[in-house]
This record gives C-alpha cells, structure tokens and sequence, in this order.
C-alpha cells in the first residue's frame, strides 16, 4: 500500500472513476472532503448514503468533479477512527485552461503536504477506549506526510526516525497543499524563514496575504505560493506544531518536522524552530487570524464570472439553525457527544436508501432547530431543508476543545465568528461581503461561528465534527433537501447508481441484484 495514498489529479468538470478494494477485515467507505457531488449524494461515502463495502469486496466511485477549483483531500469514514490509521490522500481540482488563476502559475509546481496528530494505538484501540467511556487523551505525536519529526533536538526527538524532506529549488516558487487530517489536533503550520502567500481554501480564492504561520484545525485544507527565496546556507525547518494542548507535558512531543532542501543547500537545518504564536492556550490570536481570511470576489472560480457576483449577503434567510455541543455525556450508560441535545446513531439501513425505497422507521424529520430543555437521547433525526432555501447555521461551542465542522454537498460562507453565546444581536457583526466560502471551519470552545449556505444540491448531505472522538460518539446529522419539482429536470438527484450496495432493511435486494449480474454474464441457451 501507499502511505499517504495516491493523489487524485483532475479538472473541472472532469468524470472520475475510483475502483476500491477493501483488503481490510471490516467495512470500508471512502469520502471526498470539499467535493460537492452535485445531485449525487450516492457517491459520498457516509453510512447516511452508502452501505460499507464489505471486506473483501471490489467497489466504484464514479462523480464528476462540477464546477469546482481547489484542494482537497479523501478519507476513510465507514467508522470516523479508520482516518486514525490512514488511508487519506489528496486531491487537487485543476481550473480549466479557459478559466486564469488569480496568480501567476508556481514555476515550481505542486507540493501536497499531509499534517496530523497520531496515536501509537491502532484505530480499534481507539475505538475500544470511547466504547470503554475513555477518552482518548494527548496524541503520541504530529506526522508530515505520514513520517515522524526531523531530529531538530537531542533530547526530545530519537535518533533513526524516518522523516519528510521536500527538494526545491532556488528561485522558484510552488503552491503548497497543506490538509490536516488528523485525530483531533489543531496545529499551528510554518516554515522557517519564509512566508505563506495564502491563495486559496477548500475550494475558494482568497484575497492574498502573507502570513508567517498558520493555525489549520482537522478536516481544513489551505494552499499557499511560497518562493524559494532564501540564501541556502541551510535547509529550513517545516513545522506543524499542536495548539490549545491542556497538558503542558504534551506539547513538546505533539511537534511535527519535515526539512526544506534547496538543491545548492550548504548544510543541514539547524537552531531553534520557528516560532509558534506566543500563547500556547489563548484563542485571541487564532480567532483573529481566522477573521482576515477572505473571499477574493473579483477572481474567477471554477466559472470565468467573478466568485463575488453571487451576493450572498442581499439573499434573504429562510431557515435558522442553533446547532450547540456539549462536553461529552452518558447517554443509557455510553459516553456520548451531542448536537442540540441528540447523539446521532447510524441504522443499519442508509438514509438515502431508506427515502427512496419508502423504508418506515429509519429516521425522522424533526431535527430541533435550538437547543431543547430536555435530557440528552441517541436517536436518527434529520434536518428537512428546503430546496432552493438559504439556510444560516449558528455552531454554538459549549464543550472544552476547538471542533471543526463540515458539511458535505455544499461550501458555505463564514460571516461570524467570536466569543460567548450567539444571540440576535450577534447578526449585526456579520461580514455580508466576502465571507470566505469554505466547507469546514472551527468553532472554539466558549465561542460561536455562524455560516450561511444556498440549499440547491438536492439530495441527503452530512453535517459532522471532523474530530473523530466526538464524530464517533455521534456528534454529526444529516440535512434532506428534497427538490419538490414534478418534472424531474435536470435539477433533480441522479438516479440509484447499478453497483449499489444494499444491507439493513433492504439486504434482499442485493441477493436479487447478484442473480441479475450473474445471468448477464452467463449465456443464454
């Protein structure tokens, strides 16, 4: 196998094929983070679209890649703690040649960089940990591109371990993928001596602004141009480094280090590391950060009309969600995390099967659209959007840690963010103009962030933290947009794609889809 795994590269509007071969010993799913699968939820890889892919078994992907730009990355997600062991990689959206890029093409080309926290316990340890009402406690350290850190320090790093070092040269400049596809960790992400010209995130141009450091949550992906502009006299460190650690024993093993190799280098990395933002534990400065990033509305996207010509801030709201999370709880016994007082349980039959084939009693309708003044309950219950609805999402953080959300099928505009509880007056604060249009953004603790998104893919779409432990122990929903059109246009759902996989209530359709291929490939007598 690889390790990171093969990188999708493709183009706009581009129809892509991905044969999977589960050779593992349990069910597997693959997602595809920021791709939006325009009415064709089928492919999403989530237990509320797809049944698992049996060990064992052989499975297609097919989707087109419409109307996006940008970095992205695939993960396995059948059960959130598989992304725990790996098997991520990356994708990259390339603009069509008629479509410019909002800068000057990277004489030096791409770089993919995958960061992340990492757990010396397997997935199922992990698993088996929360299942035991454990958390899962300080990672045992950071990776870059699945490899440990570079021995900057004696005494903190062991000798003989395998580490990243990405060969540049002089006088160039390159566009740096960087994903953070870890557990749970926010990490701070630099390099020495040399800025980070953000470009581009999730899929969206960015107004352009250097920044020394950047702090990436889980699930979140930027690209940055980086000029190859130093002297060479050494290589440079590269550094992912965790934030917002509440064990101060943690911090210093929690530190990922690859080295930057200048082809004409004189010598190898050396001195302190660059320096992460002052305060390992403040908020203020993250925050702050996260505010200047903005939406670059006068470039072109994946279409030659400039990104800012759909005014999202004139777009009436017709849908208010407060979606507010918790510290993790028991529920019956089972340590649980919640959204709005609901602990989401998979069934054993997709959501998306159970609408289509009129299964009863899979979920229901009735996602609360606050937070209920009721005890804490494991249920399947589904935000019903409205077709064509602008629908805003308030994610009111009440638990300890910064999460990260993200919501397939869609990218949504960041308008708000700041401290204490959301309340009315909190719209007022609202950036109505160049909300950065993203696909996962973080939500720190005793903190709010507000998004707003356009409801025009219909299908059923997933709405999840990226962090695994709370993902696991069932913090995410699923939102139903439904097109209410009898004349099943072109706006309406693909139809069941041939190689579906049916279990749960529906198990007997697959026997009977197994004759059915059978006698196609047997000849007739």
């Amino acid at each position: 196998g690889q390790f990171p795994g093969p990188p999708l590269n493709v183009t706009t509007n581009w129809n892509v094929v991905v044969n999977v071969r589960n050779a593992l010993d349990e069910p597997l799913l693959l997602t595809w983070h920021g791709l939006q699968h325009r009415k064709n939820s089928w492919q999403d890889g989530v237990t509320g679209t797809n049944c698992p892919i049996p060990a064992g078994w052989n499975w297609t992907y097919q989707f087109q890649v419409k109307d996006q730009v940008g970095s992205f990355f695939y993960s396995p997600s059948a059960l959130p703690l598989h992304r725990a062991a790996g098997g991520y990689g990356g994708i990259v959206v390339n603009n069509r040649d008629v479509v410019p890029i909002p800068f000057p093409f990277p004489d030096g080309g791409d770089l993919t960089l995958f960061i992340g926290d990492w757990y010396l316990r397997s997935h199922k340890d992990l698993r088996r940990s929360l299942d035991a009402g454990t958390p899962l406690g300080a990672p045992d350290g950071v990776l870059i591109n699945g490899l440990g850190p570079y021995r900057y320090n004696d005494s903190l790093v062991p000798p003989a371990i395998a580490y990243e070092r990405i060969n540049v040269e002089p006088g160039r400049t390159y566009r740096l993928r960087v994903h953070n596809v870890g557990v749970s960790t926010s990490l701070n992400f630099r390099i020495q001596g040399h800025s980070l010209l953000l470009v581009e995130t999730e899929g969206s141009y960015t107004s352009q602004q250097n920044y020394s450091n950047m702090d990436i949550h889980v699930g979140q992906s930027y690209s940055f141009l980086v000029t190859m502009d130093q002297n060479a006299s050494t290589d440079y460190y590269v550094v992912a480094s965790a934030r917002f650690v509440t064990d101060p024993g943690a911090v210093d093993k929690l530190t990922g280090v690859a080295i930057l190799h200048y082809s004409n280098s004189q010598g190898p990395a050396s001195g302190p590391l660059p320096a992460a933002p002052d305060d390992q534990y403040d908020t203020a400065f993250s925050i702050n950060q996260a505010r200047s990033i903005r939406w670059n509305v006068t470039a072109s996207g994946a279409r030659p009309n400039p990104q800012g010509s759909f005014h999202y801030g004139d777009i009436t709201v017709t849908d208010v969600y407060l979606l507010q999370s918790q510290p993790p709880e028991l529920i019956d016994g089972q340590l649980r995390s919640t959204i709005n007082g609901i602990s989401y349980i998979a069934p054993s039959t997709p959501l998306i099967l159970a609408q289509l084939f009129n299964v009863p009693g899979v979920f229901k309708l009735d996602f609360p659209n606050h937070p209920m003044n009721r005890l804490p309950k494991v249920d399947t219950s589904v935000i019903n959007g409205t077709y064509k609805g602008f629908m805003e999402i308030i994610f009111q953080n009440n638990a300890t840690t910064v999460q990260s959300y993200h919501l397939d099928g869609y990218a949504f505009f960041v308008v708000g963010m700041d401290y204490g509880l959301w309340t009315d007056n909190s719209r007022g604060t609202y950036n109505k103009w160049d909300g950065v249009a993203r696909s996962t953004i973080q939500v720190f603790p005793g903190a709010w962030t507000a998004v707003l998104v356009f409801l025009d893919n219909a299908g059923i779409w997933n709405l999840r933290v990226e962090n695994l432990d709370s993902w696991y122990m069932g913090q995410e929903l699923y939102i139903s947009v439904v097109n209410p059109e009898e004349d099943h246009s072109d706006k309406t759902p693909l139809p069941l794609p041939d190689n579906t996989i049916f279990c749960g209530a529906l198990s007997s359709l697959q026997n009977t889809l197994e004759l059915r291929r059978l006698g196609r490939r047997c000849p007739q007598r």
